[in-house]
C-alpha cells in the first residue's frame, strides 16, 4: 500500500459542496451534484438510507413520512452526499403522493449520474391505516454483484 495519499480529483466549482448553501424549497428548485467515480472500472454498489423522509400529503396537508433506500451501481459518475441531503430535504414542504415521490426521486438521481443500475425502496408510514411501499429500478444489475437486501421490515411499527 503506498504512503502517498491519493490525489483528490478535480471538482467541478458549482458543487455546494464544502459551502453554504440556502436550503431549496422545492424538489425542481435543488440541485443534485455529481462526481467523478475514482473506481469507474469496478462495479460497486452504494447505499444512501434517508430513515427519516418527509413529504406532505398534497389533498390535506398532513405530513407523510418515509424511510428511503437507494442503492446503485455507479458508472462515471457518483452522487454528491451533500446535494442529495439538501435535495431530498426539499420535499418536506412538496405535496406529492408516496408512488410520485419516490418514483420521482429514483428518476432525478439516476438522469445526474446514469448508474449502471438503480433501484429506489420507498417504505412510507401508514396514514388511515395503510402503509405503501413503492419500489423502482433501472438498468440492468452486472453479474456478480453483491447487493444486500434492503432490509427494512415489513410495517409492523417499523421499529
Amino acid at each position: 500500500m503506498s504512503k502517498t495519499p491519493r490525489k483528490s480529483p478535480k471538482l467541478p466549482a458549482d458543487l455546494q459542496l464544502g459551502r453554504a448553501v440556502e436550503w431549496p424549497t422545492s424538489p425542481e428548485q435543488a440541485k443534485l451534484d455529481r462526481v467523478p467515480n475514482p473506481q469507474k472500472d469496478t462495479n460497486y454498489v452504494v447505499r444512501f438510507t434517508a430513515p427519516e423522509f418527509t413529504s406532505l400529503c398534497p389533498i390535506t396537508g398532513q405530513p407523510d413520512f418515509a424511510h428511503l433506500m437507494i442503492d446503485y451501481v455507479p458508472g462515471q459518475w457518483l452522487v454528491e452526499s451533500k446535494s442529495l441531503k439538501l435535495y431530498l430535504a426539499s420535499f418536506r414542504n412538496h405535496g406529492a403522493f408516496h408512488e410520485d415521490c419516490t418514483v420521482e426521486i429514483g428518476k432525478r438521481v439516476a438522469s445526474a449520474i446514469k448508474p449502471k443500475w438503480l433501484r429506489i425502496g420507498g417504505y412510507w408510514y401508514p396514514r388511515g391505516g395503510i402503509p405503501i411501499d413503492v419500489f423502482w429500478q433501472t438498468g440492468t444489475l452486472p453479474k456478480g454483484v453483491w447487493v444486500p437486501e434492503q432490509g427494512v421490515a415489513p410495517y409492523r411499527g417499523r421499529g
